[in-house]
């Protein structure tokens, strides 16, 4: 094993040891809501409201999102065991529209550990699956029986991130409009992009450790 392959397996190791389960996620930001603070070490209004609204998408998610047929038999061909390590935090708008998609996905078979671990709590994980050099979230590392890592995924599904693109490449970065008009684009689209990008992503899980 190389230098490098070492440090990321050791650092991933050491993530896992301070996960939480996705039900014990929802319920550390409902506690850190209750007493008026958001996760993370950064404290401010703008973050605890975000993470007030996002609290409340994810009930709304939990008890809506429908997992497809065709999800639910891919995931079949999944015969080992894998870790799901997803990267969040409460405040993340795109976080709370997939977290609770890619948990009922997990859902869908035996083989998959889903387990959350907060970014600003583990930074040096983080940094090793950047998107475009920044800490977007949430990220799906993917892991085998092993926790060496078979593949990532996001901070978004495929079709919104090529929106994300297009509009920056036209008015040079995100505004609040643009914000707002992703947050309805998520709520109409009720979670099937997410699983159309997971039905491919399972057939290379599959074919990696199937």
């Amino acid at each position: 094993m190389s230098l490098a392959l070492y440090i990321m397996k050791e650092i991933i190791e050491n993530s896992l040891k301070k996960t939480l389960s996705y039900a014990d996620y929802r319920a550390l930001v409902s506690n850190l809501l209750a007493e008026g603070k958001s996760t993370g070490p950064e404290q401010s209004e703008d973050l605890t409201n975000y993470s007030l609204l996002n609290d409340r998408r994810m009930q709304r998610l939990d008890k809506k999102i429908k997992i497809s047929k065709e999800t639910i038999q891919k995931f079949q061909y999944i015969k080992q065991p894998q870790t799901w390590l997803v990267i969040t935090e409460g405040w993340c708008g795109d976080a709370a529209q997939n977290l609770p998609v890619l948990n009922k996905i997990a859902t869908t078979t035996d083989h998959i550990d889903l387990k959350v671990v907060l970014r600003d709590e583990n930074l040096a994980l983080m940094d090793l699956f950047l998107t475009n050099g920044g800490r977007s979230i949430p990220k799906l590392i993917a892991l085998d029986k092993d926790n060496n890592v078979i593949d990532s995924w996001g901070p978004r599904p495929s079709l919104a991130t090529k929106m994300v693109t297009d509009y920056k490449e036209k008015n040079g970065a995100l505004d609040s409009e643009f914000k707002q008009d992703l947050q309805v684009w998520y709520n109409k689209d009720k979670g099937q992009s997410v699983q159309e990008d997971f039905v491919n992503f399972a057939i290379k899980l599959s074919a990696e450790k199937g």
